[in-house]
């Protein structure tokens, strides 16, 4: 099994690697890109150095697999061709999400709609997922009508340079800014780049998204979506209004019975979602149930995930471990 990961040197392609490694992933032939200034240096896979090569290179080894993780502009650029030599692309990007003939897909909730023919597949944005988990089967049992969502987001979700600025503004170091306000001790109502309808495209994917991936349009979807001072983990406070009643304890049996997502919600032990507690772990963590008692059949709960995890890179390699098992590549 070839496997090329395409941005194999950044924040998420650092994790890919880490969980090909942990996970078993039945890799034969690891074909690492990176951008051209990283060619020929090396990274570590199971104790053995991999040289890093171009893409043009990995392209004209025809890899079975190549997960992306390098951006919009390659995706688009390269993924085509990947897929044009029979190569099954998986990508991390937002590139090909709200393409009509393109799948976008959380392994746990929509990954049989998948078939050999597929051979550029998306992966949804990482605060969608997260989101999509707790909600798809609260969805099948009492269909959701409309879901208001704030995040809290970490600056790990913009990417290195953000990382940098946050920990040199805590040190009081000049580092460049990937944002245009100080994160150190501040909050940002900024993910993403603002549309003309004033929401950002950030907000725009966790309002779209959804329905892609539930393949329902029956329901509506508002966000604001916000970057905190955290390293790591995407936080979210969802209030989602059902057609049909609820109870709680019926609600938190179903969340504890769906395969990876986890509930911690007791708040007489204080127990609840937070990212620290999430960090490096693959689950979706769901807490704070309680009704809304303004409006009726309505829900609020609190949903934490790392976003470089179960966001990013788990979910992209899930889906490969289901196109091997399914026998789709």
């Amino acid at each position: 099994m070839k496997i090329a990961v395409i941005g194999a040197t950044g924040m998420v392609g650092t994790v890919m690697l880490t969980l090909l490694e942990t996970r078993n992933f039945p890799v034969t032939e690891l074909l690492l890109v990176a951008s051209e200034k990283s060619v020929g240096n090396t990274l570590l896979f199971k104790n053995k150095a991999h040289k890093i090569i171009s893409i043009q290179e990995a392209l004209q080894a025809k890899p079975a697999i190549a997960i992306f993780s390098a951006g919009g502009e390659i995706s688009l650029q390269w993924a085509p061709k990947f897929a044009h030599i029979g190569t099954t692309v998986i990508d991390n990007s937002s590139a090909w999400r709200m393409d009509p003939s393109k799948k976008l897909i959380v392994p746990e909730i929509n990954a049989t709609a998948l078939t050999k023919q597929d051979k550029i597949i998306a992966n949804p944005n990482c605060s969608t997922i997260q989101m999509v988990m707790a909600l798809a089967p609260l969805h099948k049992q009492y269909k959701m009508k409309r879901v208001v969502v704030a995040t809290y987001q970490s600056v790990s979700g913009t990417g290195a340079k953000a990382v940098k600025q946050m920990e040199g503004e805590e040190k009081n170091i000049d580092t460049p800014m990937a944002y245009p306000y100080q994160i150190h001790r501040n909050v940002i109502p900024h993910c993403d780049v603002f549309q003309d309808n004033g929401y950002t495209k950030e907000e725009m994917k966790l309002a779209l998204e959804p329905q892609k991936i539930l393949n329902d349009t029956s329901f509506s979807i508002t966000a604001t979506a916000v970057r905190v001072p955290t390293s790591g983990g995407h936080s979210e406070a969802v209030n989602v209004s059902f057609l049909k009643d609820f109870s709680l304890d019926e609600v938190r049996a179903i969340i504890e019975k769906t395969p990876g997502v986890i509930l911690q919600d007791n708040t007489k032990t204080n127990t609840y979602p937070m990212p620290i507690l999430a960090h490096n772990k693959d689950a979706v963590f769901v807490g704070r149930l309680r009704r809304d008692f303004s409006q009726q059949n309505t829900l609020n709960m609190w949903i934490v995930s790392d976003n470089l995890r179960k966001g990013a890179a788990t979910n992209a390699i899930q889906i490969a471990e289901y196109l091997i098992l399914k026998g789709l590549v």
